[in-house]
């Protein structure tokens, strides 16, 4: 594995050149530094070559003074150096975990679907977080050691010729070695990073299902395996560990070596009548300080080995793309209800079916659609699309009741038209318009969908209801709630708008969740509304108090009302039953309703609840 500096700095050059000014101090400060630490012991050895002279005492103490001086300034310098590049480096990494974090939020839900939260928590925060202190240590320890390194080199050959190639020689080897034995660890570490994103993906998923793991007495299983990705991650750790004791082990020999070389040369050269005794000091005070920078550059190397494994993840991470891309010129969607018709759509949430092989054949003897020429349609049933060849036309202003026993596709047919996913196959089309032709924040501004889960964050009810946009007025806000009929909802608010919700809103009802939903929606006035079983969880009294709202919230909108419930439905234009990713029955609900032979008729007459459950 090469150092990995290439692809660290096209991670954080974008968010380094804004600091560029504070870079540059930083580098001329550490230059100063480590010239300060060079110069140094030229005056300690003229210092002792002056005292064996028989100097006068007042040189003496004049050498004594400016190394003293010089020391303490070498000290102020390093630390100012630490702080900058402290401050570059977390002004850097903040930056580029904003990038990351934007970046996986505008990813499609098929990546979000195969990376659990903890993951990403941990690839944002805990890889970034090495990031930014691999360069803090780069820039103060790796890139200026080697300076120093180089700068001590320098100073040897000036003092003498051999005594310079003696040494280069041994840090030539000395660096050779280091090179040879860098990436013994890396697999290891990438192991232990990886079993570490593991361990948060599985507490996120633990502390999220609280409530089933304490009511189905699963706290034994949680905990096991709990201590397994525990395990996990000393297992390779201490593989790691191993490695680097090797490391260290060779380079310890290495410095061992290096204090015999320099009494030896020092020795030789001082008996030859080359040096004097100060000399002598100089190699061994350079040597001594030599060692500073390959001890440095040691373990540094296990710093490569976690940070390229860090740099790796991120960099496949920012390179992931969205599945469902962004129009170049969006479409603009009109204000007031839409039209919404879906073409021949088919989808499945794999992609393992080729696109040119999703095409739908003829009605085959079971009554099913299936696609053409695919072999990987038999060998696994997985790959099964889960809408299969739909086609119908809302009109503007009209409400669609869509029904279907669970798995048939009612709530993958929502996703696709907010564009959560994209089709496999078809067009979705909002006034004529493929809605992969509009940008996804104008269509996602006049497409809403409320669904049974409602999200609530840590915040006032105000930030609750305008998603922190502080741009929309409280006139605005108080307007929506009165005109959905909230306003026995909004009284109940211990301090209004300012309410805070505490617990991520554990502390509304289902019903007063919904409500909430509601008032969102109306804020952004869209003209297409979805809602997806949003009154499923509701007792049958919250259902009726929150009836007014979704009457006064359809009004003048075009509307599919997802649904378990025949009261729910009750106030659809149109009824659509799906059955199996395809349409079993789809016409006005009066006209089914007056038929017979309809399965919208049997259902009424035998309830809807017992025969899609």
């Amino acid at each position: 594995m090469k150092l990995p500096l290439r692809a660290y700095w096209q991670l954080l050059s974008a968010h380094i050149r804004p600091q560029q000014g504070r870079f540059i101090w930083m580098a001329i400060l550490l230059l100063g530094s480590i010239g300060l630490q060079i110069v140094n012991p030229q005056i300690m050895r003229t210092f002792i070559d002056a005292a064996l002279a028989g100097t006068a005492i007042q040189n003496l103490v004049i050498a004594a003074l400016a190394f003293i001086g010089i020391a303490i300034l070498q000290q102020i310098i390093s630390v100012v150096v630490v702080y900058l590049s402290e401050n570059v480096a977390w002004s850097a990494t903040n930056a580029l975990r904003a990038e990351l974090a934007r970046h996986c939020l505008n990813l499609d839900m098929g990546f979000h679907n195969n990376h659990t939260p903890g993951e990403l928590i941990e690839r944002i925060d805990g890889d970034v977080a090495e990031l930014a202190t691999f360069f803090s240590q780069f820039v103060i320890i790796l890139a200026g050691n080697l300076i120093l390194m180089i700068g001590i080199l320098i100073a040897l050959f000036l003092e003498d010729i051999r005594a310079g190639l003696a040494f280069g020689l041994y840090a030539l080897i000395a660096v050779v070695i280091l090179n040879k034995v860098r990436d013994i660890a890396v697999v290891h570490q990438k192991a232990r990073r990886q079993a570490e994103a593991d361990l948060f993906g599985f507490l996120e998923e633990q502390l999220a299902s609280t409530e089933d793991v304490r009511s189905s007495g699963a706290i034994d299983f949680s905990l096991r395996e709990l201590f397994r990705c525990q395990a996990s991650i000393l297992r390779h750790d201490r593989k790691a560990q191993y490695k680097n004791w090797i490391i260290n082990l060779v380079m310890g020999g290495l410095l061992t070596l290096s204090n015999i070389l320099a009494v030896g040369v020092g020795y030789y050269l001082y008996t030859q009548g080359k040096i004097t005794i100060g000399t002598v000091y100089l190699f061994i005070h350079y040597i001594n300080l030599l060692e500073v920078p390959i001890w440095t550059l040691t373990h540094e190397v296990q710093s490569f080995q976690t940070i390229g494994a860090c740099i790796e993840r991120l960099t496949a991470l920012r390179q992931s793309q969205p599945k469902v891309l962004e129009a170049a010129e969006g479409c603009q969607l009109p204000n007031g209800p839409l039209e919404l018709s879906f073409n021949q759509v088919s989808f499945s949430y794999l992609n393992g079916i080729p696109q040119d092989t999703r095409q739908v054949s003829p009605t085959s003897g079971n009554g099913r659609n299936q696609p053409a020429n695919n072999t990987h349609w038999k060998e696994n049933n997985q790959n099964e699309l889960v809408l299969n060849g739909l086609s119908f036309q809302l009109k503007p202003g009209k409400i669609l009741g869509l029904l279907g026993r669970t798995g048939s596709g009612k709530s993958t047919l929502a996703r696709l038209i907010f564009r959560l996913y994209d089709p496999s196959s078809g067009a979705i089309c909002l006034n004529g318009s493929d809605i992969r032709q509009a940008q996804l924040k104008t269509l996602r501004g006049r497409v809403a969908m409320v669904t049974q889960e409602v999200q609530l964050f840590q915040g006032s009810v105000r930030n609750n209801l305008t998603f922190f946009d502080a741009s929309i007025p409280d006139g605005q806000i108080l307007a929506a709630i009165q005109a959905l009929g909230l306003d026995d909802w909004y009284r109940s608010l211990p301090n209004g708008l300012d309410t805070v919700l505490e617990g991520g809103g554990r502390s509304l009802s289902a019903g007063e969740a919904q409500q909430l939903a509601f008032t969102r929606v109306l804020l952004r006035d869209p003209g297409l509304v979805i809602l997806d079983e949003a009154s499923s969880r509701l007792d049958p009294a919250s259902e009726q108090r929150i009836e007014v709202a979704i009457e006064r919230l359809l009004q003048n909108r075009t509307a599919i009302i997802i649904a378990h419930r025949l009261g729910t439905v009750e106030r659809a234009d149109e009824v659509l039953i799906l059955e199996d990713g395809e349409i079993g029955e789809y016409s006005s609900r009066q006209q089914l309703a007056s038929n017979p032979a309809s399965k919208f008729y049997h259902l009424l007459q035998t309830g809807l609840e017992e025969v899609l459950a």
